[in-house]
């Protein structure tokens, strides 16, 4: 027999771990559309960056090694703090590009 004790403990424990699986759930991407995106030049694959418009561009420039980029080098996507709340693709490239140190 569960005692309304027992209940309420499993009531808090269920409701905290939901909780803390939303928070953990993966951002968005964001978008090449996003105005941020656009006034950065942001593409989700670095190939397809304008080269016209960013002569310094190069392929070896990818989020995954650019210093602003907060996921690990071997994730397929991270944080970026110029696009809060959103991920970028390691694949993916900006004008912002900066060499990690």
């Amino acid at each position: 027999m569960t005692t309304r004790r027992v209940f309420m403990m499993q009531s808090v424990l269920g409701a905290s771990a939901l909780a803390s699986g939303v928070a953990m759930a993966a951002a968005p991407m964001v978008a090449e559309t996003d105005a941020n995106a656009k006034g950065l030049g942001y593409v989700a694959d670095s190939a397809k960056a304008d080269g016209k418009k960013y002569p310094k561009h190069t392929a070896a420039q990818l989020c995954s090694n650019c210093a602003l980029y907060q996921g690990k080098a071997s994730d397929a996507a991270g944080g970026c703090p110029l696009f809060a709340g959103k991920q970028v693709a390691a694949k993916g490239w900006c004008s912002a590009w900066a060499k990690k140190a």
